[in-house]
């Protein structure tokens, strides 16, 4: 029996990039997945489920930063699951980002990604922790970033909204705690998912090589090195880790 044998678990951005390798993990532990996405995350289903063999979970394409779609969502959810014990917040704008100096950045995707990386997640949040605090148990992960440590040039917008996560999750932290609700962010560094390879090549080849050498393990981080630590947060085993950020980097920050 898995780790999440009868959890409930919504991955938001879960039908591609890393996203995608966040559902198999919670789904190959035994939970039900619901994948958020703006993408088709059917498919993904239909393949969880068969690889196996149970209720693996249910897709909703949803703009997270839309709070009507996010309200639909989580009724959806409890109609079909009547709870939701972990939820990862991981739905971020980064991959189609061109790198800018701040003279360069538009108001407009300033705005975009600030909607997806911080509005998205404070929705998510607010619609589904009522249905946590009502059970008294809850696993939130937010997926962070290590450019929020570093201070990656010419990705200001993205860094300022993974900086406003790990704020986001020290104070959620300290208002769900007398809930049962643990609060924590999952700090990936530069990481080769399909979703960057393909769509930002440009970006893969400034930032790969001086990735891997600030890494006390100096190699290429892949979706797979951040499982492990995925599913700790989400399972029993973290259950008195709340308030905390675990970088997933190769030793690249030291927290």
């Amino acid at each position: 029996m898995g780790r999440l044998s009868g959890r409930t678990a919504v991955i938001t951005g879960g039908a591609k990039g890393i996203g995608r390798h966040y559902s198999q993990a919670l789904a190959a532990e035994g939970a039900e997945v619901v994948i958020v996405d703006l993408a088709n995350g059917e498919p993904l289903v239909q393949e969880l489920a068969a690889k196996f063999g149970h209720n693996a979970g249910l897709s909703v394409t949803c703009d997270v930063s839309d709070e009507a779609a996010v309200q639909s969502l989580i009724g959806q959810v409890i109609e079909r699951f009547g709870k939701i014990d972990v939820l990862v917040n991981n739905a971020a704008l980064y991959a189609p980002l061109a790198e800018q100096n701040v003279t360069e950045i538009d108001a407009d995707t300033w705005d975009k990604v600030m909607a997806v990386n911080l509005r998205g997640p404070f929705l998510m949040v607010k619609h589904a922790v009522p249905h946590m605090i009502a059970r008294r148990y809850g696993k939130i992960i937010n997926v962070g970033s290590g450019t929020a440590f570093r201070g990656i040039p010419r990705f200001l917008h993205y860094v300022t909204s993974k900086g406003g996560i790990m704020a986001f999750t020290r104070a959620l932290s300290r208002e769900l705690g007398q809930h049962g609700i643990c609060v924590n962010t999952l700090s990936p560094g530069f990481t080769l998912s399909d979703s960057i390879v393909d769509q930002n090549p440009g970006h893969v080849n400034t930032a790969r090589e001086r990735a891997v050498k600030s890494r006390a393990l100096q190699r290429d981080e892949h979706p797979q090195d951040l499982i492990g630590t995925l599913i700790f947060l989400a399972s029993a085993d973290s259950d008195f880790v709340t308030g905390q950020t675990l970088a997933v980097d190769g030793g690249s920050v030291n927290t």
